[in-house]
């Protein structure tokens, strides 16, 4: 481990370890309260004029700052969607990208350098997981976005690059930290976060009742078809899941959002179609307890690696009735971001390529 990775990270701190860390540097417990909302506006310690010089200079030997830097940024002509590739510390790259809707402006943020589930339609898992990121990390790229644009983020969706229940401490570091009201700010109703299917993980944070929108990636509703296209299936298989879900909703009374992404010839037939509501109604519904079920239906990115083929707009629609009919309410994701290749993942791995 680099003398760099030992060092604290200010902005991974909440108030009270800040306060802290300041005071172990002999230093008065208000400076922190100075810190803390300059560090989540993007203002690194040596330019925080309000602290003294020698403070600075002992913050910067004993802590570190750092903020993702852009290394590359594609704007959408088509619906000013931002894709950013972002630059971390020690070099490896993450993606963000910036959506805009009339009720506020999304980031959608990395929680890992790469990826170790193995969805086969996924090109964030082609090359596996580098390493986890930081809380600090995480809050940055949304900093970084943020300080770039010139706006405020309203609105945060944990769908990028890597599995987020499967870096869970920083994770829930993170979700506590984001909410500061010194900090950014951004509440827990306003966050989504997506997972595809780490049960331990949901129902480790169904105990934290955080108020979040927890969307689960299903993609099939059969366990040999899912197990094909998603390896996690292999340990968590569709029931266990489906009862994690439960509890999450029993301890939260926070609707899940399933994530199904229609691969031609594979999960697309109507056919599947009345097995996902088959599945999801007998799963959900009883009489004892009525989940609110609602499916995002996403045509998939064709990604070269994977040899996965989109979905016809006919059969995207069909897909949707049929749910419809069944009394599963179904949206179909709009497309944003088409002239950029908005899809997480796929930047990154043009990068790693160009670099090979």
């Amino acid at each position: 481990m680099s003398e760099l990775q030992q060092k604290p990270e200010l902005l991974g701190m909440f108030p009270d370890e800040l306060r802290d860390y300041m005071l172990s540097l002999g230093e008065p417990k208000y400076r922190a309260a100075q810190m803390f909302p300059q560090l989540h506006r993007g203002i690194s310690p040596q330019d925080m004029t309000s602290l003294p010089k020698a403070t600075r200079a002992r913050i910067a030997e004993t802590a570190q700052y750092h903020l993702p830097e852009v290394r590359r940024k594609l704007v959408s002509a088509l619906d000013g969607t931002v894709k950013y590739l972002f630059s971390l510390s020690d070099g490896n790259c993450v993606e963000s990208v910036i959506m805009r809707y009339k009720h506020g402006i999304s980031i959608c943020i990395s929680s890992q350098v790469g990826c170790r589930m193995g969805c086969k339609f996924c090109a964030s898992t082609i090359g596996g997981r580098v390493r986890n990121l930081t809380a600090g990390e995480l809050i940055g790229q949304i900093i970084a976005a943020q300080n770039d644009l010139g706006e405020r983020i309203s609105n945060i969706v944990m769908m990028g690059i890597g599995e987020p229940l499967d870096n869970y401490d920083n994770v829930l570091r993170f979700l506590k930290l984001v909410g500061h009201e010194e900090g950014l700010n951004i509440g827990y109703r306003h966050i989504s976060l997506s997972t595809c299917g780490l049960a331990d993980g949901i129902d480790r944070l169904a105990e934290e009742a955080l108020p979040i929108t927890l969307s689960i990636s299903l993609h099939a509703a059969d366990d040999e078809t899912r197990s094909q296209i998603m390896p996690v299936n292999n340990k968590y298989p569709i029931e266990r899941l489906l009862d994690s879900c439960r509890r999450y909703f029993r301890k939260t009374g926070r609707r899940i959002s399933f994530e199904y992404t229609l691969i031609a010839g594979k999960n697309d037939s109507p056919q599947a179609a009345v097995k996902l509501a088959a599945l999801l109604n007998g799963s959900l519904r009883s009489r004892q307890e009525t989940m609110p079920i609602h499916v995002n239906l996403i045509p998939v990115n064709p990604v070269e690696e994977t040899g996965f083929a989109k979905s016809s707009h006919r059969a995207v629609l069909t897909f949707a009735e049929v749910l419809e009919k069944h009394g599963v309410r179904a949206t179909v994701r709009r497309t944003l971001g088409a002239d950029i290749n908005a899809s997480c993942g796929q930047l990154r791995r043009a990068e790693e390529q160009q670099s090979e």
